[in-house]
């Protein structure tokens, strides 16, 4: 088997000792090139050679939900297809959504063991992705396509993503305590506590108006807090189309109630409530907003945007797990 490996050295759990290992571990078992990325769209270049060259059979991935997304667009560029490389994911991140959400171990050197179990024995599966685009008509309409493998948000969590983005690039470790701390600071400053500016629209439905916060989920759970997996939506799946969880008030009771019900999520449940709109299952749906709001990705601020238009995406990549 020919393997590229895309390594983020900046990945936050792995030393340089550790990425030697998992490079020889995978190198006596497969045709391996090892790569380390350099600049921010560099795994997604890498992913994208990968697929165009045709003479890589997978890409792995070793590093957080950001490296996964940027392989996975690279790999994705232009669009999908049966012939592309597979795809294989060796966590490195703080929270690692994506590997954790396929049930692979989330400790690389213990990943790196079920993936050459993986492809000893042949096991794969196809999943199904988000992919985000600019809304023909609007003012975002030339925004490039994006593909997102675990969630999206547009509005409240994604202005949270920016400002840990931000205290990352002063030279803050990435933790769970930093998370929170960015959220209480985003609520307090939320201009639109009580009267969102989201509207969300769909083929053959009444829209959905007034939201403050909409959550888009590929799959569940939505996230981690340490090992505690935090439901959103929890009917999300990679065999599904997308689900959306939107709130239409954050008030300080609002914020108690959702926020502990967050907490408290499990599989059978999310948040609900008079507050609180689920949808399951959609192909195809765009959020427009009365003024710009940050959007984000896979937990990748992309800047603010008014209008955006999302696809579920069925059998979309395949994977090793």
């Amino acid at each position: 088997m020919r393997a590229l490996l895309v390594v983020n050295p900046a990945a936050t759990t792995t030393s340089a000792r550790t990425r030697d290992v998992l490079i020889h571990a995978l190198a006596s078992e497969m045709k391996l090139e090892a790569v380390t990325t350099e600049y921010r769209g560099h795994a997604r270049d890498l992913g994208r050679q990968a697929a165009e060259s045709g003479n890589v059979d997978l890409v792995v991935a070793l590093g957080g939900d950001g490296t996964v997304n940027e392989v996975v667009n690279g790999l994705l560029h232009a669009g999908p297809d049966p012939a592309l490389p597979g795809l294989a994911v060796v966590p490195g991140g703080s929270t690692n959504v994506f590997a954790r959400a396929l049930d692979l171990p989330n400790h690389p050197v213990e990943a790196t063991g079920a993936l050459l179990d993986a492809l000893r024995e042949g096991r794969e599966r196809t999943v199904g992705l988000g992919l985000a685009s600019g809304t023909p008509g609007t003012e975002d309409e030339a925004v490039p396509s994006r593909w997102f493998t675990f969630n999206a948000g547009l509005g409240f969590d994604a202005g949270v993503v920016g400002r840990v983005e931000q205290q990352r690039e002063r030279g803050r470790k990435s933790t769970h305590a930093l998370y929170i701390r960015q959220a209480v600071r985003q609520l307090l400053g939320e201009s639109q506590r009580r009267h969102g500016t989201i509207t969300l629209e769909r083929p053959g439905a009444d829209p959905v108006t007034d939201l403050v916060l909409s959550i888009v989920c590929n799959t569940a759970p939505w996230t981690y807090l340490g090992n505690r997996p935090v439901y959103a939506s929890p009917k999300a799946s990679f065999d599904t189309g997308l689900d959306v969880l939107g709130l239409s008030r954050l008030s300080t009771a609002s914020v108690a109630r959702y926020g502990t019900q967050l907490l408290t999520s499990s599989p059978e449940r999310g948040p609900h409530g008079k507050h609180a709109v689920s949808l399951h299952d959609l192909d195809r749906f765009t959020l427009h907003s009365k003024v710009p709001l940050p959007l984000q990705m896979d937990g990748d601020h992309l800047g603010l945007r008014t209008s955006v238009t999302f696809t579920g995406v069925r059998h979309a990549l395949r994977v090793i797990v």
